[in-house]
């Protein structure tokens, strides 16, 4: 039989996560779900989002433990068909942060979560925390889509976030291994890794970003010079199946107006394109047609 003082999650994640906090931070914690366990009683999530664990931060929130021991509890669930086994299902930081405290135990809050549950409250205490790097959110939101049929609404939904954001996040992953990593390590921010997706060459970009110190603003200057670099390719190899007449207008009209100008003769009719790289540019076309 299931425990009846054990905390569901018929009221949403959020408030879920809103209770445990409150919990830890009052007088009548115990009283609320919390209790202490031997350290040795928990293990780690094997779906945690998170897969890296910087030793430095460790190492400060160990110290931190040290002087004012676990503020917040470890939220776990109870591994079936064991004893004194818990599983956790957010906190995990915090409790190897304890173990380099040398703690003996911890609190905990004990919930009733199945595993789509538990992935989305690791989730969304990792990136309510905003310190859960964005190549691990990808993949964390990857799982719920694929492993527990999540559409991108209801994930957005679930994790209090816009649908965009879910989306951007998610091409993150098209990224290669070796950008994927500089990312995760700190090297890249997460700027940079959608900047990224809009070059030919993400890696080699990547590592010049790295090595040069490039801004997410360079970057981005880099995929809009080489994406008016194809598109002016592009125009020329469309223009030399064009009749010289045609061709011989275009240079004409570039030429006055200073940028590529393109006529496609379709019919009685056609279409007259002139492409601009800035605001500076399109103002420029707009006051010579008005004039």
């Amino acid at each position: 039989m299931a425990d009846e003082n054990r905390p569901r999650l018929g009221r949403g994640l959020a408030a879920l996560m809103g209770d445990a906090s409150v919990a830890s931070a009052t007088p009548e914690a115990a009283g609320r779900g919390v209790r202490r366990v031997p350290i040795e009683y928990l293990r780690p999530n094997s779906r945690n989002p998170r897969r890296s664990f910087d030793d430095e931060q460790l190492d400060s929130l160990a110290a931190s433990i040290r002087e004012k021991g676990v503020i917040q509890p470890i939220i776990v669930r109870v591994v079936p068909n064991a004893t004194n086994s818990f599983e956790i299902v957010a906190g995990e930081r915090r409790w190897r942060a304890a173990q380099r405290a040398g703690l003996y135990d911890v609190p905990i809050v004990v919930i009733e979560a199945n595993d789509r549950e538990m992935l989305e409250i690791a989730i969304i205490e990792n990136v309510q925390r905003a310190d859960l790097n964005p190549i691990d959110e990808a993949l964390g939101y990857e799982q719920l889509l694929s492993h527990f049929q999540h559409t991108q609404a209801d994930l957005a939904r679930v994790i209090g976030k816009s649908r965009s954001h879910v989306t951007n996040t998610l091409r993150l992953l098209n990224l290669s291994e070796s950008t994927r990593k500089l990312v995760m390590d700190g090297a890249l921010s997460a700027g940079h890794a959608r900047a990224l997706l809009a070059l030919p060459d993400a890696d080699a970009a990547a590592r010049r970003a790295v090595a040069d110190g490039l801004s997410v603003r360079d970057l981005e200057r880099l995929a809009q010079e080489s994406s008016g670099a194809l598109e002016t390719k592009s125009v020329r190899g469309k223009a030399s199946q064009k009749d010289p007449n045609i061709r011989s207008l275009e240079r004409e009209l570039s030429d006055e107006l200073g940028l590529v100008v393109a006529i496609d003769h379709i019919g009685d009719g056609g279409r007259l394109t002139v492409t601009y790289k800035s605001l500076d540019q399109f103002d420029m076309i707009l006051g010579r047609l008005r004039n």
